[in-house]
């Protein structure tokens, strides 16, 4: 399950990650359906990473296909 910090915010998808999520969701390059209505919510790799940890977990990226990267 994803949390959907790019609707969201990242402090929910905090919360999410507490309430059963195991995936942050990902960077986005270009976002337009959400910025349109009116809201634009940004992190950097290191603010993910800052995110997750000050949850209590351990981040991992992965790719398309949910393989983990080095």
């Amino acid at each position: 399950m994803q949390a959907s910090w790019v609707t969201q915010g990242p402090k929910i998808g905090q919360v999410a990650l507490k309430f059963g999520a195991n995936d942050f969701g990902s960077l986005m390059m270009e976002e337009n359906v959400v910025s349109s209505a009116g809201t634009t919510f940004r992190v950097t790799v290191e603010d993910m990473k800052r995110l997750i940890t000050e949850m209590g977990y351990e981040p991992h990226q992965r790719d398309n296909w949910y393989r983990l990267l080095a």
